[in-house]
């Protein structure tokens, strides 16, 4: 019996180790990223993922994002990790943009598909597109008012982002997209 015991503990242990070899649980101390830096063409994961599509016969689909606030240089990785300070300095740029009817401004912080919640509008994918629709469309009273109201001193970050607002309907949402804060979103 005890042979048999001996046998059976063996046996765990063996495949325990083999798993553990398989799965790469062993002492290696290069990262998965360093190894890949190493292997020629295995790029970064954008590159990765654009070699994936490529493969499968898709086209990638290239998000254009607001121009980059100074930040820490790997850029954040969501929303919660946005400083208050740098959530005041972005509100203040929409606000900005929103007091002089600068739609060109407001393109500029904005990442592109961008939800825009006029009648007959929704998703607009480009920066032209937005530009078409013109700055006294975009730019209502009401939203204007709202932003014009809205407390960007307290901002609170959520999973959606950060709301430029004075509480009501019409507002402007931006958040992290790429690394950088940009508008996802104006609400009517």
């Amino acid at each position: 019996m005890r042979k048999k015991m001996k046998s059976m503990v063996v046996t765990v242990l063996s495949l325990a180790l083999t798993g553990a070899v398989l799965t790469g649980c062993g002492e290696s101390s290069q990262s998965r990223q360093e190894i890949q830096q190493d292997i020629p063409g295995s790029g970064t994961e954008e590159t990765q993922q654009e070699t994936s599509a490529e493969v499968a016969g898709e086209e990638t689909a290239e998000v254009e994002t607001a121009e980059q606030p100074a930040q820490a240089s790997e850029g954040y990785e969501d929303n919660f990790a946005v400083d208050r300070e740098a959530a005041k300095e972005f509100a203040g740029k929409v606000k900005d943009a929103a007091a002089k009817k600068d739609l060109d401004a407001l393109a500029g912080l904005t990442a592109f598909p961008v939800y825009v919640g006029l009648p007959d509008v929704g998703v607009v994918e480009t920066k032209e597109d937005f530009l078409e629709l013109g700055a006294d469309t975009v730019f209502t009273d009401e939203l204007l008012e709202s932003i014009e109201k809205a407390d960007i001193d307290n901002m609170q970050p959520s999973m959606a982002g950060f709301s430029v607002s004075d509480g009501g309907t019409a507002n402007i949402n931006f958040g992290v997209a790429d690394g950088v804060l940009a508008i996802n979103g104006i609400n009517y």
